[in-house]
């Protein structure tokens, strides 16, 4: 999940996160959702196995509400600390 400079949200997967958030921020190849709210910077993210695995996973992350997602962020970002 990404944030971007707007305070919105972006969800998406990627074979290389690293590559994918770079693209996001500095190339055509990012997504046009987040062209015009740079810069984005990488707020959650989950592995899986299985593309499909992923893309189940990120529909039942975007039904999610604002606030739902913003304490899955602070949960997530704590677990960093």
């Amino acid at each position: 999940m990404l944030e971007c400079s707007d305070g919105s949200f972006y969800m998406g997967y990627a074979k290389n996160l690293v590559k994918r958030l770079d693209e996001h921020n500095s190339s055509i190849k990012g997504a046009k959702y987040t062209r015009g709210r740079r810069p984005v910077r990488l707020v959650y993210f989950e592995q899986f196995e299985t593309r499909s695995d992923a893309t189940k996973r990120e529909y039942v992350l975007r039904k999610k509400s604002r606030a739902e997602k913003i304490d899955m962020m602070n949960v997530f970002n704590k677990k960093l600390d």
